[in-house]
């Protein structure tokens, strides 16, 4: 209940949205070519349901495969940094260079070095949600109090059961902050990546849609991207609240 609460503004909000828009194209008779109203959207997402779902189901495997790998390396990235200074002030100068880079860039150059299969688009994501994870790790395991890690060290702790005990752990909110913001690119550098070439998934359909002129399709299939990115920041909302709870039992045992 008080989820929905707080949910409650933006429903509210996105009701009105979509009440004035679809007011405006009934009031001055905008053509569907140029602006369909909201109904067209639905409607065309429920009569070409199948043939998008197709297309949803290719984009979401990509995504989940490049986003888990994604997670899997920035830790293990953050780890090596976290235990080397010297290669942290090496590498993380190259990391933020990397980050302007732009995506529209990337896509084709990836498709063109590594053909129109799962890898080029794999890689893409991970490029594209690797930084923000391994940022808000590292900064996680800097909060660690230093008088916290002196103390386990005077006990006799070494620096890896310190790291696993105390730094780790501490890192938790900014390991899920970091989360968030990169599941929030994850969708979108897959379709990038479709739309410079696949043979399937909802990049290809909005480029299909868009040289067809149906920008309800296109629509449809930016609603469908949507939906997929609030599924997955849900996923992980859950996750962060599951192991939440775990955290604070460990935390005050």
């Amino acid at each position: 209940m008080t989820r929905i609460k707080h949910l409650f503004p933006a429903f509210v909000l996105l009701a009105a949205f979509l009440g004035l828009w679809e007011g405006y194209v009934a009031l001055t008779g905008a053509p569907a070519l140029v602006l369909p109203a909201p109904s067209d959207v639905v409607n065309g997402l429920r009569v070409e349901w199948d043939d998008i779902a197709r297309h949803t189901l290719a984009t979401l495997g990509v995504a989940v495969v490049g986003f888990s790998l994604s997670v899997a390396f920035a830790f293990i990235v953050s780890v090596v940094l976290h235990f080397s200074g010297w290669l942290r002030r090496g590498l993380m100068p190259l990391l933020v260079a990397s980050q302007t880079v732009p995506i529209v860039a990337l896509a084709p150059l990836m498709v063109l070095w590594f053909g129109f299969g799962l890898l080029p688009k794999v890689l893409l994501v991970i490029l594209v949600t690797f930084f923000p994870m391994v940022v808000s790790l590292t900064a996680g395991y800097a909060s660690l109090p230093r008088a916290f890690r002196d103390q386990l060290v005077s006990m006799g702790a070494t620096r890896w059961s310190v790291f696993r005990r105390a730094t780790l752990p501490s890192a938790r909110t900014q390991f899920f902050s970091g989360l968030r913001i990169s599941a929030t690119y994850a969708i979108v550098a897959t379709i990038f990546a479709e739309y410079a070439g696949a043979r399937r998934g909802l990049g290809i359909y909005i480029l299909a849609a868009k040289n067809n002129f149906r920008a309800d399709l296109v629509l449809s299939a930016v609603l469908v991207s949507a939906c997929l990115t609030l599924a997955l920041l849900s996923v992980i909302a859950g996750i962060e609240r599951i192991t939440g709870r775990r955290y604070r039992r460990g935390a005050h045992a």
